[in-house]
């Protein structure tokens, strides 16, 4: 299971949402934002798999995302990302939907999900649930207050509250440190979702300054460099900087 090739194509276009949207389409359609963790996880699953897609970008400013259109015709808690099928499948939640692409396209670019014996797939599964449940909701709190405050001109960060959260994550990594001192990657001997999962929460810690969590760990900072690396995570690495410039 090498590298994607990250020879993904896209399109970009600004989203206009319509009740029609599930309707049979020629291609993928993907509705986010660059910006958003979310999005990027999707974005680096269709790089991984090799898939082409046209890409709209969610019009925030203009709550497109609360507007009935929206809310109605694909997203009905008015979050993102949306995937739709090119066959006109309607699909949301970032984790769902990356497994739905793995699962559907398979047979396309890199292998994401273990196949064969119940112990390597549940493994992955444990992996998987690490991830969700104990790496990101320190790192999801530490974002909220360094970046998405800012962002939203909610304020400054509550200090106190990211100190704690960094003693949080920094125990959670500490555990992930002794993890990948026996494997070179969460689900074992190949780079799967379990994987992928943690980019887009880790490349935050490192653009707000809290890269130490991880490069104080040689292990971790193994991993990170080996995941970070991939050709997929610089597709979505180029389309974040674009989207900055863009601000």
């Amino acid at each position: 299971m090498g590298n994607s090739t990250s020879s993904t194509t896209y399109s970009e276009s600004r989203s206009r949402s319509s009740n029609s949207e599930s309707s049979t389409r020629d291609g993928i359609v993907l509705y986010g934002l660059p910006l958003s963790p979310n999005t990027q996880r999707v974005l680096a699953v269709l790089a991984e798999k090799d898939l082409k897609y046209e890409f709209k970008s969610i019009n925030i400013m203009e709550s497109e995302h609360k507007s009935r259109k929206y809310l109605e015709g694909l997203q009905p808690f008015g979050l993102f990302p949306v995937l739709i099928d090119e066959d006109g499948f309607k699909i949301y939640e970032s984790r769902a939907i990356c497994r739905y692409l793995e699962e559907k396209y398979k047979a396309k670019g890199t292998q994401l999900i273990p196949a064969g014996d119940i112990k390597s797939r549940f493994l992955f599964e444990q992996a998987v649930n690490i991830e969700a449940f104990n790496f990101e909701p320190a790192a999801i709190g530490i974002i909220r207050e360094k970046f998405v405050k800012k962002v939203l001109g909610l304020g400054e960060p509550d200090e106190d509250k990211v100190a704690d959260l960094r003693k949080e994550l920094n125990a959670k990594l500490s555990v992930y440190e002794n993890i990948l001192s026996k494997q070179p990657y969460m689900a074992g001997q190949v780079f799967t979702l379990a994987d992928l999962f943690h980019l887009p929460c880790m490349a935050l810690l490192f653009r707000m300054g809290d890269g130490d969590l991880i490069e104080s760990k040689p292990n971790i900072r193994k991993w990170w460099e080996k995941i970070s690396a991939r050709p997929s995570w610089k597709t979505v690495e180029k389309m974040i900087s674009d989207a900055n410039q863009r601000i």
